[in-house]
C-alpha cells in the first residue's frame, strides 16, 4: 500500500490541491469514507503496476468562477446530455473539443438501451398485480433520465484495463466482454435500488406527482407501492449475488442500509438537527450519494483496480451526487412545477429544510423561529421566501455545489494516466458532467429525481 502511494502521490496533486481549496474556502464536514481495502486486482492485471497518473485537464478553477453565471453555460457547452432513449447533442462546440465526449455518451445510449429492455425483464412478476406495479418507472416513456446508469458506463470506460495482448487473442476478448457485462450488472442494480427508494419515499411523503405523472402510490395504493419497492430490492440483490464478489455484496448492502437511515434522519430530527449544516449534509450523503458513490468504486473494484483508484471512483461519485443535490435544493425555490417534474416549493412545503434556507438562517437568526413553527401555514412559508430573498442563502449552495463539482472533477484527473482514446473521451464526459450539473436549470441530468 505505501509503495503505490508512493507512486501516485505526485500524480494525485491536482486532487489533493482542489481539496485544499474547498477546505480553505470554508465547507462542512464530509460525510465519511467507507472502509476501503487495500488491494483488488484481476489475475491479468497482477503483474501491473500503476507507474504514474497525469491530469486530463484542470477544470477546477473554471468551475469555481462560473459559480452563478447561468447566462454562459449554453455557449460554453459543446454536450446536451438527455438520459433515456434519446440524447440530443449540441451543435457548437467550446475551445476544447467535446466531440470525443459526445462520440463516447452515443455509445453509452446505445448501452442504455440495452440495460432498459434487460431492467424490464428483470422486474416481471408472477403476480400480475405485483408485475405492474413493478414496471410502473420502468415503462417506455417514464423510465426517467438514466442518470445513473450513464455515469457508471462511463466510469466503466473511464477505467478500463489495458491487458497486454497479441493480435488474435480471443480469450482477451472474452474477458473483456464478461467484465463489461458484470459493470452493465452494476448499472442495472444501482437503478433498481434507486427506484425502490422512490416508491418507498413517495408513500412516506404521500406525495402524489413523479416524474410528471401520478406516483404508484397515487395510482395503485400504498400497500403495493411498498411491495413493488421490495421486490425491486429482492431482485436487486439477487443480481449482486450473481457476481460473486463479497466486496462489492457488502458496498452496496451498506447502501441501502445509508437510503434507510437517511430517511429515518429526515424523519426524526430534532429542532437543532434540523438547523445544522453538517447534519443536513451527512443525510443528503445517506440519502442521495452513498448510492452513486459506492457503486462507482464498485466498478473499479470489478475492473480489477487499485484501493487507490476505487477511492478516486468513489469521490467522484459521492461529490458528484452532493452536487446535484445542492443545485436541486437551489431548483426547488428557483424552478416550475413543469421543469421540476413535481410541486416546486414541495420541500419546504412538507417541512424539509434544505441548504438554501440553512444558509439564510446564518444571515437571519430571526428565520429560525419561523422554521421551528413549521410551515403548514402558507404565512410562514411566504415570510421564509422573503427572508431567502434578502439573503446570500441560494448563491452559497450554489457555491457549495461547486465545490463538491471541482472535487468530482479533480479526482477524474487524478485516475492513471490511459492513452486509449475512448478512455480519455468518457474520461472528458465524466468531467463535464461536473460542470453540467450544477450549471442545469431543471432536472434534464437528473440522479436525484427525489428528496
Amino acid at each position: 500500500m505505501l509503495s503505490v502511494r508512493g507512486l501516485t502521490r505526485v500524480s494525485r496533486s491536482a486532487y489533493a490541491r482542489c481539496r485544499w481549496v474547498y477546505s480553505s474556502l470554508g465547507t462542512y464536514a464530509d460525510p465519511p469514507l467507507l472502509q476501503h481495502s487495500s488491494h483488488f486486482r484481476s489475475p491479468v492485471q497482477s503483474s501491473q503496476e500503476v507507474l504514474g497518473c497525469r491530469v486530463i485537464y484542470s477544470w477546477v478553477s473554471s468551475a469555481l468562477s462560473s459559480v452563478g453565471q447561468q447566462a454562459h453555460v449554453q455557449s460554453s457547452s459543446a454536450v446536451e446530455l438527455v438520459f433515456g432513449y434519446a440524447l440530443s447533442l449540441a451543435t457548437n462546440l467550446s475551445s476544447f473539443s467535446w466531440a470525443g465526449a459526445t462520440r463516447s455518451i452515443l455509445s453509452v445510449a446505445d448501452e442504455l438501451s440495452i440495460l432498459a429492455n434487460r431492467l424490464r425483464s428483470m422486474v416481471v412478476a408472477e403476480v400480475p398485480k405485483l408485475a405492474s406495479a413493478a414496471e410502473y418507472f420502468f415503462k417506455m416513456g417514464v423510465e426517467g433520465k438514466r442518470f445513473r446508469p450513464t455515469v457508471l458506463l462511463l466510469m466503466a470506460t473511464a477505467l478500463d484495463v489495458q491487458i497486454p495482448r497479441h493480435p488474435a487473442d480471443a480469450a482477451i476478448d472474452t474477458l473483456s466482454t464478461e467484465l463489461r457485462t458484470r459493470q452493465q450488472c452494476i448499472a442495472e442494480i444501482t437503478e433498481m435500488i434507486h427506484v425502490a427508494s422512490l416508491l418507498h419515499d413517495d408513500v412516506l411523503d404521500d406525495a402524489d406527482t413523479r416524474r410528471g405523472i401520478g406516483s404508484l402510490n397515487f395510482v395503485m395504493g400504498n400497500k403495493l407501492a411498498v411491495l413493488a419497492g421490495d421486490f425491486l430490492l429482492s431482485r436487486a440483490c439477487v443480481a449482486l449475488a450473481s457476481l460473486k464478489n463479497t466486496e462489492v455484496v457488502s458496498l452496496l448492502a451498506k447502501v441501502v442500509e445509508h437510503l434507510v437511515t437517511g430517511e429515518t434522519m429526515q424523519m426524526t430530527t430534532t429542532s437543532d438537527q434540523r438547523c445544522n449544516m453538517e447534519y443536513y449534509m451527512q443525510k443528503t450523503y445517506y440519502k442521495t450519494a452513498s448510492l452513486i458513490s459506492n457503486s462507482c468504486k464498485a466498478i473499479a473494484l470489478l475492473a480489477g483496480q487499485t484501493a487507490e483508484v476505487s477511492i478516486l471512483a468513489y469521490e467522484y461519485g459521492k461529490n458528484l451526487g452532493l452536487a446535484y443535490q445542492l443545485i436541486d435544493d437551489v431548483l426547488d425555490f428557483t424552478g416550475t412545477s413543469t421543469s421540476l417534474g413535481k410541486g416546486s416549493l414541495s420541500d419546504i412545503r412538507h417541512g424539509i429544510i434544505t441548504a438554501p434556507i440553512l444558509f439564510a438562517m446564518e444571515e437571519f437568526p430571526e428565520l429560525r423561529t419561523v422554521v421551528n413553527e413549521g410551515f403548514d401555514s402558507s404565512a410562514n412559508v411566504d415570510l421564509a421566501l422573503e427572508y431567502l430573498g434578502k439573503s446570500r442563502g441560494i448563491q452559497r449552495t450554489r457555491e457549495l455545489a461547486a465545490k463538491h463539482a471541482s472535487l468530482a472533477s479533480a479526482a477524474i484527473d487524478s485516475f492513471p494516466e490511459n492513452n486509449d482514446e475512448n478512455v480519455q473521451r468518457s474520461r472528458r464526459a465524466l468531467v463535464e458532467l461536473t460542470h453540467r450539473v450544477i450549471t442545469r436549470t431543471n432536472l434534464t441530468l437528473s440522479p436525484t429525481d427525489e428528496k
